[in-house]
């Protein structure tokens, strides 16, 4: 290469090397790098999904815990694996940076899922068998393996929170938005990244969840961990190839910054004219490989941060970048708001749908019956298909009618996804009551040991329909809150889309816990250890309402939201501006 084409192989977008040291593009980056990330996920989904997918199962045959509680406590410590992200999303941005934080985070999941193992494994911390067919006379688990058990479920949970916000961060950070060519990559990486994710999540809710309950709970729980195992010795393999982002500063620190910087000075005269607001030089963006945001006009009080008025402290004075990228992180909590109930959707596949699948009859052909947990690798195996055909048909089809790179835009592709979910849980709730009225038919309303004479395939509908759901909402989601975010608040924006999930989670415990005791009072209750004796469909129904309601409020939601302007497209902008200059000067 020439002196000029070496220059040029830099990358723009101010990544690095472990070592701080400006990187080629065609040495470092791209789908060569995100193919390590790509394959960790797939064993890293594995992993996580082997344990969550039949947890509820492991609590009810082994913890003998009833539906609303195991349901709960599922559902708890779910919610929690996908809130700790917010914590490790700081660290990456504040201090670590996201492959050390990724790194260390790696090392706790992985002694979580050890002792987890171990826990059902070891005579003495594991909970005593149990043969009699009454689950209330068993001998209940000791205060010990309670605490073995349900403390390796945390610190699990703890690990997850540094590697989750980080690695799509990381595989995104992979491409160069300066450089068209990756640009364009990079439209596609979210959607095969949640190809990846599911693949994983396939294997886990059909083999993993098969060997749980046919071979043991001991081998079950050891295979995710020797394929978390494998997934960091894979990411770690690929460690030469990557791009790194440098941290940037505490994104909570800089957003209260600007707005106790604003509350400060909430009473001086506000003007128009940009030179009474504060901005750093051009070239001290351009050091760091980043570029100043431009005013916008919504949420103008902010904007009394950065005007410059009384003291220069960091606390009472802020630039007109740090304003606009506090501004874009608060446009989009109605967006995030606005992901809570269907998140509640996606928090009944692990819990009641599963239990459901226990009622039913699971033989498929002589002795080989399916395990209740694995209906949910037909919601992976519906998304896996949906997706390759949204990117290869749909956003080809409809990019011809609305000239969008993506077909149609992240917020109208959400909306087809919250409309899904309106429409399973009124599926959910047809399919429990035939249900239901087989139970009455054949006199087993007060059976809990007899399967039903329905195949455990009536359930598929619900299933098939969550997998098209998250196809539109989860992908979109996800793309969402990184693209949206500003460039030095990527990890805080994606660690939005596990929050959204974390709160699903504990809305969906508080919910079936207050319906339970309320319907309880009143006389027939909805959820009850015996769903025979449930009204779980009158329960979806309520969550249909919900979800009706919930997208009324997003089309409010996506009539007042404002997309982010590109960085690149301001640049892009530019450089025709520079381009018709110099055309004018030679003419």
């Amino acid at each position: 290469m020439t002196v000029e084409e070496v220059g040029d192989d830099y990358t723009k977008d101010g990544t690095v090397d472990l070592r701080g040291n400006p990187v080629r593009r065609s040495i470092r980056g791209r789908w060569k790098a995100c193919s390590f990330v790509v394959v960790y996920e797939v064993f890293e989904r594995m992993a996580y999904y082997g344990i969550s997918s039949n947890l509820v199962i492991y609590m009810t045959t082994k913890l003998h815990q009833g539906t609303v509680n195991s349901s709960n406590n599922v559902t708890n410590w779910v919610g929690t694996s996908w809130l700790t992200p917010i914590l490790g999303a700081y660290v990456a941005d504040a201090h670590l940076g996201r492959y050390i934080t990724f790194v260390i985070s790696c090392a706790i999941y992985f002694s979580g899922m050890l002792v987890l193992t171990l826990s059902v494994s070891i005579p003495g911390i594991k909970p005593p068998e149990c043969s009699t067919a009454n689950a209330e006379d068993c001998k209940k688990a000791s205060v010990l393996q309670l605490a073995v058990f349900f403390g390796a479920l945390y610190t699990l949970a703890i690990g997850t929170g540094g590697t989750k916000p980080n690695i799509s961060t990381i595989g995104a950070d992979q491409f160069d938005v300066f450089d068209p060519k990756e640009k364009t990559q990079k439209l596609s990486f979210f959607n095969w990244w949640m190809f990846s994710i599911f693949f994983g999540t396939l294997f886990a809710n059909t083999v993993l969840v098969y060997v749980q309950d046919n071979v043991g709970w001991a081998l079950g729980y050891g295979l995710p961990t020797i394929g978390l195992a494998i997934s960091i010795s894979i990411f770690l393999m690929g460690t030469p190839f990557y791009r790194h982002k440098l941290p940037t500063g505490s994104p909570f620190t800089k957003m209260a910054r600007v707005i106790v910087a604003s509350l400060r000075k909430a009473k001086e005269p506000m003007t128009h004219d940009v030179a009474h607001f504060h901005e750093l030089p051009s070239l001290e963006y351009e050091r760091k490989g980043a570029f100043p945001i431009q005013p916008t006009p919504s949420l103008r009080f902010l904007d009394r941060a950065s005007l410059k008025s009384g003291t220069t402290h960091k606390w009472n004075l802020c630039t007109i970048t740090e304003v606009e990228e506090t501004k874009q992180m608060l446009r989009m909590l109605p967006v995030l708001f606005i992901t809570f109930v269907p998140s509640m959707m996606i928090a009944q596949i692990n819990t009641l749908f599963v239990k459901q699948g226990t009622t039913l009859d699971r033989k498929i052909t002589g002795n080989f019956s399916i395990p209740p947990a694995s209906l949910g690798g037909f919601v992976t195996l519906s998304m896996l298909i949906s997706i390759v055909i949204y990117d290869r048909v749909f956003v080809k089809l409809t990019r011809k009618f609305t000239g969008n790179p993506r077909g149609v835009t992240l917020l109208q592709r959400m909306g087809i996804g919250l409309v899904f979910h309106i429409v399973i849980m009124i599926v959910a709730s047809g399919t429990e009551r035939y249900r239901l009225n087989v139970a009455a038919e054949h006199g087993l309303i007060h059976q809990t040991k007899v399967e039903l004479p329905l195949t455990i395939f009536a359930l598929l509908p619900q299933f098939v329909l969550m997998g098209m759901a998250d196809s539109f909402l989860e992908v979109a989601k996800l793309e969402f809150f990184y693209d949206q975010a500003p460039e030095s608040m990527k990890s805080l924006g994606t660690s939005y889309s596990t929050t959204s999930l974390a709160v699903g989670n504990f809305m969906s415990s508080f919910l079936l816990s207050t319906v339970s005791e309320i319907t309880k009072k009143r006389g027939r209750g909805w959820i009850l250890n015996n769903l025979n004796e449930s009204r779980l469909d009158y329960y979806y129904l309520f969550f249909a309402a919900l979800n009706l309601v919930n997208f009324v409020l997003f089309l409010v939601v996506v009539r007042f939201y404002v997309y982010r302007a590109e960085v690149t497209d301001l640049v892009d902008v530019k450089e025709v501006q520079m381009k018709v200059k110099d055309v004018k000067e030679n003419e």
